[in-house]
């Protein structure tokens, strides 16, 4: 009872300690944030007429200015000292890989207080050794990825600092009251992480059990208010406010927060993260497997992938949904931006971006047809797979088809146009929304099918509910088609709200049909067990591929909300009269992103090989495939 009590007091204690390491910085930035707000009326103390007013680019209001405006810098080595290479390729590629890593060390500790948790909740002992096992094995790969991310961010701040020293400085006067916060707050997470991952062992049952998952509760709010920060400095080069016309501080450290461009990169950076975060483990988890000598260790990592496939898919389906939501807030700040975007110089990186989100979701199709082959019963779906293959490329054709084509001259003549008299007319925004819904939509049914593959419903309305849920997925085949194809004949501006209506149907087939499927296989009747490690080879290569394609597309991404800036460091605020203030071409655009994908999966790589470095497995109850014994996700799968 006394070490019992013991182990208590220690881990109040611990979280107590945590809880004030999460207070610190906000306790400490109180001052500063205080003087950032009473500036002004400091100012005015010292006379009515020192005071000088400004208005507020985007918010329209009027505050004291209190800062100095955005420097015109002049092509030089005053402002732009640089070395005998392009600045903004250096600092593109610090920028890059230090988001690569900081996506994958936000979002894998997520991973890790979902999986924990459900070791916490399931009453098989068993299961419960094995959530935990795999939630170590990731904060394990995790904690050597921070160390590097903390050491790329360093090199991002030294590249801004020597490089681009005049914008910097800028940034970090408007950005004053939050940057010793997002300091203080990293130096909260690291703290919280090392008492995560070496007090593991120490908290390892019962309550202390709690208060460890409590940790990492505490750990992912700090990371993810990190991110928010971090978000706040792209928004406001993107959409400036909190500044006037002259880029003068205002006082108002919200305004310059909150601009019009920050809730939705936050949800698409979250859900972004969270995606790649879910491709890159199952990378590792594919990696493993196909280097595994044993059934056991073959089974092992084949759960793993599947449960970091599944994390991420579940992040990446409502992907998209935020895309529009963020395009659609672009357009309504500046429609200028958005028809650089869509229709512009950028439009034809999105066609490259709908190519990439195209692979991700065959690829997730493609496993999860290979894996039925690992659940006795599930044969019965599989003739139907050429069907849901029609389908998917029939909507992914639709969605990767351009608007125009670029031609030489004499191709343009002999074709009468920039579009063609065909193929142009599934090139707009009304057939690419229909065309994404039905990939996400199959993509739903092949995830109820994987489900209930090795299951017989055994509840008395199995026929009606199956016979509903057909028809569900029917109609909501024709609503998608009906719609996208019914925005040939309406004006633009109605068409545009066809997304909505297009987006709900294929919402609902998510949450609908997921819980619909969920009760009818309560209690269901397996025909067999789930056979872990018996999957084929070519089902982690499809993870590979998931995850290359989430890396490639978030550099796509990224390079994408950098260029829609042209040639301003904040837009319309802040110039950029570097030399390479100018739109790469698309080619070289995709050179460098393929560079920078490939060094990311080469140092992760590293990565994996220390994180394998003295990983402890969890004793094997049982060879897989036998009933029972293979590891088997909560709740059927």
């Amino acid at each position: 009872m006394g070490l019992v009590a013991g182990k208590k007091l220690f881990s109040i204690m611990a979280l107590c300690a945590m809880i004030g390491l999460l207070l610190l910085p906000i306790a400490v930035s109180l001052p500063s944030l205080a003087m950032g707000t009473d500036a002004p009326d400091a100012v005015k103390k010292d006379g009515e007429a020192k005071v000088e007013k400004g208005r507020d680019v985007y918010y329209k209001t009027e505050g004291i200015v209190a800062g100095a405006p955005a420097p015109k810098t002049v092509d030089g080595p005053r402002d732009y000292p640089r070395y005998n290479f392009e600045s903004r390729v250096l600092l593109w590629f610090a920028n890059q890989q230090h988001l690569y890593y900081g996506s994958f060390v936000l979002a894998v500790p997520i991973f890790c207080m979902v999986i924990e948790f459900m070791g916490v909740v399931t009453k098989d002992k068993a299961m419960a050794k094995r959530y935990d096992q795999l939630a170590y094995d990731f904060i394990k790969i995790s904690l050597t990825a921070y160390s590097l991310t903390a050491i790329l961010g360093g090199i991002l701040i030294f590249t801004f600092l020597t490089l681009y020293p005049a914008f910097f400085g800028y940034l970090s006067s408007i950005f004053r009251p939050v940057m010793h916060i997002y300091a203080l707050m990293f130096v909260a997470e690291s703290g919280t992480l090392y008492i995560y991952y070496y007090g593991w062992d120490k908290m390892r049952e019962g309550f202390l059990k709690w208060i460890h998952l409590s940790l990492s509760v505490i750990l992912n709010v700090i990371g993810t208010l990190l991110m928010f920060l971090a978000n706040s400095w792209i928004g406001f080069m993107m959409s400036p406010a909190g500044v006037d016309e002259q880029g003068r501080y205002l006082g108002n450290i919200w305004h310059v927060i909150h601009t019009a461009l920050w809730n939705p990169l936050n949800v698409h950076r979250i859900l972004g993260n969270m995606a790649f975060g879910g491709g890159v483990v199952a990378a590792y988890a594919a990696y493993k497997f196909l280097a595994s000598k044993t059934d056991e260790d073959r089974a092992h990592y084949d759960w793993m992938g599947y449960i970091a496939m599944a994390l991420g898919v579940a992040f990446l389906i409502p992907l998209p949904f935020a895309g529009y939501w963020l395009m659609r807030e672009v357009y309504a700040y500046r429609q200028q931006m958005g028809i650089t975007l869509m229709g512009g110089l950028l439009a034809w990186l999105f066609i490259i971006q709908a190519t990439m989100i195209g692979i991700l979701f065959l690829s997730t199709n493609y496993y999860l047809w290979q894996a039925l082959g690992r659940m006795r019963g599930a044969e019965k779906y599989q003739r139907y797979i050429k069907y849901l293959v029609f389908v998917l490329c029939c909507g992914y054709l639709v969605f990767i088809t351009p608007h125009t084509i670029v031609m030489t001259p004499a191709e343009l003549k002999a074709m009468g146009g920039q579009q063609h008299p065909v193929l142009g007319n599934y090139g707009v925004m009304s057939a690419k929304n229909g065309g994404i819904n039905v990939i996400i939509t199959t993509t739903i049914l092949s995830f109820v099918w994987y489900m209930r593959g090795n299951k017989v419903s055994t509840v008395s309305w199995s026929k009606f509910g199956n016979i509903f849920m057909g028809i569900f997925f029917g109609c909501a085949y024709f609503n998608i088609i009906g719609l996208a194809v019914l925005g040939y004949y309406i004006p633009a501006n109605v068409r545009v709200g066809l997304s909505v209506p297009q987006v709900a149907t294929t919402l609902s087939c998510l949450f609908f049909m997921f819980a619909l499927n969920s009760f009818m296989m309560k209690g269901a009747k397996q025909m067999g067990p789930i056979e872990w490690g018996k999957i084929s080879a070519r089902s982690q290569y499809a993870l590979i591929m998931l995850a290359t394609a989430f890396t490639w597309m978030m550099g796509l991404m990224g390079y994408i909300r950098s260029s829609v800036r042209l040639f301003w460091h904040v837009n319309e605020i802040m110039r950029d009269n570097s030399p390479w203030a100018y739109t790469h071409t698309v080619g070289f655009a995709a050179n460098m992103i393929s560079f920078n994908v490939l060094f990311f999966w080469i140092s992760i790589l590293f990565v994996f090989w220390l994180g394998s470095l003295g990983i402890k497995k969890a004793p094997v109850e049982a060879k897989a495939g036998v009933p029972g014994g293979a590891p088997q996700p909560a709740g059927g799968h």
